[in-house]
């Protein structure tokens, strides 16, 4: 069990009838809380909570239609990400209790402090390294728009400036990564065909390989419903078509791709995670032609090269910059 759910589990006389739990882990929480639903934001918490609890949670970017007596809100790691899950709730909750819970490590102190815009917030319990907060939502905000919060930003590009759309809690919200900068600078002599942008975020990398490749048909897959929908903001702003993905990792993606091209990511919540890229790197030849190219970048001090070499081909490294480089393999 997540400590977080332990936490609430604590205080379980609070949590009965119809309750919201928003960002809620993939653990047995909805067993314990039998009239409660999920509301998740993550491709691979969903598909578990899926499987054990069908129909009981909804993979959305908008709070599920219900009339709750009570939401849980399991703290994000983005603070933007957080104001706009505080506000959607409390503007369904008014008269009624919004608990906040998270990890200390996470911030939790900070973000409760975010409450007071809707009552007077009150420190339930303090265990597991995790807080539980509650305010009574005496003044209940307008639901957001979720689209008015995007952030514009446009990039120079050689065949013309680029419309990037970020929504809140997106990695690099409203800005470009020097990651990816460097990547977008190394997209030249890909093979023709399926293209693949792995760990799309708000879709930089996805529209600019339909742009220089309009002919290829374009994949984005992120498991996060926050990015899918920036993608397809970013998408619609350039006027182009692709194909997304909700997906946990590689193994969600089409196979018989010409390319994947990737920036991957590293984080979940507050921690540091190689898995999903490490998945990458030695199962993208189960999803890639022969002679299909894997191009990604990756901070320099990652060993990712050796295993390139053993799971797809020869490991070439097309630039180095910033603390990055970009790493290029065919398949054999």
């Amino acid at each position: 069990m997540d400590p977080r759910s332990e936490v609430l589990l604590r205080q379980a006389e609070l949590f009965g009838g119809e309750l919201l739990l928003a960002g809620l882990p993939a653990d047995d929480l909805l067993g314990a809380l039998p009239q409660a639903r999920g509301w998740s934001w993550h491709a691979g918490d969903q598909a578990l909570l899926q499987a054990r609890f069908a129909g009981r949670s909804q993979f959305d970017t908008l709070m599920p239609e219900g009339d709750y007596r009570a939401a849980v809100l399991f703290l994000p790691k983005s603070r933007e990400l957080a104001d706009y899950l505080l506000q959607a709730l409390a503007a369904r909750l008014s008269g009624r209790p919004l608990y906040l819970v998270g990890e200390k490590r996470g911030g939790i102190e900070r973000a409760a402090k975010q409450l007071a815009a809707y009552g007077t917030p009150r420190k339930l319990d303090n265990a597991r390294h995790c807080q539980l907060w509650c305010v009574q939502v005496e003044q209940a905000p307008a639901q957001p728009e979720l689209e008015a919060l995007a952030q514009v930003y446009s990039l120079p590009l050689a065949d013309g400036p680029l419309q990037v759309v970020s929504l809140p809690g997106v990695f690099a919200h409203g800005r470009l990564d020097r990651g990816s900068a460097l990547l977008l600078e190394h997209l030249d002599d890909l093979p023709h065909g399926h293209l693949l942008d792995f760990g799309c975020g708000a879709g930089v990398l996805g529209a600019a390989l339909k742009r220089r490749y309009p002919a290829s048909q374009l994949s984005l897959l992120d498991v996060d419903a926050f990015a899918l929908a920036s993608s397809r903001l970013t998408l619609a702003r350039n006027g182009l078509d692709a194909e997304l993905i909700a997906g946990t990792g590689i193994e969600s993606a089409p196979q018989g791709l010409a390319a994947i091209v990737s920036n991957p990511p590293f984080h979940q919540g507050v921690h540091t995670h190689y898995q999903a890229s490490e998945n990458l790197l030695t199962q993208a030849a189960a999803h890639l032609n022969i002679g299909g190219e894997l191009r990604l970048v990756a901070n320099s001090f990652l060993k990712y090269p050796p295993l390139i070499e053993r799971h797809l081909g020869p490991c070439r490294t097309l630039a180095e910059a910033d603390g990055f480089r970009i790493y290029a393999a065919r398949r054999r």
